[in-house]
């Protein structure tokens, strides 16, 4: 088997309040790929997970961390440390939340795939449903949000909200980082429907998603409001030409 290319990907963790988890997720992914480089886009949380992180970063050289100042959100948060991966020398980019809802282990499940595709997504809805821990009522109402994205989007892909996916440099380069219009989990399917509606490969990978064992949920009410809307306005861009 072909040896993966660790030494050019990043993960990019965004971090708020995780001091339950950060110290653990570091040492996984480090002690799985030694070559991979992490960085940590941490919105000052006050419960000192920054502390931890600079702490890490005495022991391994690939450990960043991007600190800003109060709670910005998922969105800006990656388009940060997408720009800052795109200024460097990285070819593989990766999405993963600090709570252990994705398994640091499928990161190389996910890479192998996106060495031949510009976009790989680890996905809940193939070959069954793949959620651990969920009330049926948030599964229920997750599984009906990726139906009515599809059918508005026309878009082939059973996840397309999911936040555990691997970039290519070609398709963040694809992306106008300066104009993403969504906020908070939208924003996964606005970057999914950019890249496929260039024409570039997406492939998605099962994995198995498990509800955070440690710490609070991030997810509000909101959100399936903001889903409704952003939806058809992303639709509605692509038809006349404004997507990106």
């Amino acid at each position: 088997m072909e040896k993966l290319p660790f030494h050019e990907t990043l993960i990019i963790i965004p971090t708020y309040n995780e001091i339950d988890n950060i110290e653990r997720m570091i040492n996984t992914i480090f002690e799985l790929y030694p070559e991979v480089s992490l960085l940590i886009i941490e919105d000052g949380s006050p419960d000192g997970t920054a502390n931890v992180v600079k702490e890490y970063q005495k022991k391994f050289k690939n450990l960043f961390m991007i600190e800003r100042t109060g709670k910005q959100g998922l969105a800006t948060a990656y388009t940060t440390g997408f720009k800052w991966a795109l200024d460097r020398n990285y070819n593989y980019v990766f999405e993963m939340d600090c709570d252990f809802s994705h398994d640091p282990k499928q990161v190389k499940d996910l890479l192998t795939e996106a060495t031949q595709n510009e976009l790989v997504i680890g996905s809940r809805y193939i070959d069954g449903i793949r959620i651990i821990n969920w009330p049926f009522h948030r599964l229920l109402l997750s599984y009906l949000a990726s139906i009515y994205t599809r059918f508005i989007t026309n878009i082939p892909v059973h996840d397309t909200t999911g936040g555990f996916k691997c970039f290519s440099r070609k398709a963040l380069e694809s992306l106008n980082l300066d104009n993403v219009i969504s906020k908070g989990y939208i924003f996964q399917l606005e970057l999914n429907y950019k890249v496929w509606s260039q024409g570039l490969r997406v492939k998605e990978v099962p994995i198995i998603f498990y509800e955070r064992r440690d710490g609070q949920s991030k997810m509000g009410g909101g959100i399936v409001f903001e889903a409704l809307f952003a939806v058809l306005k992303l639709r509605i861009l692509n038809i006349f030409g404004k997507l990106n």
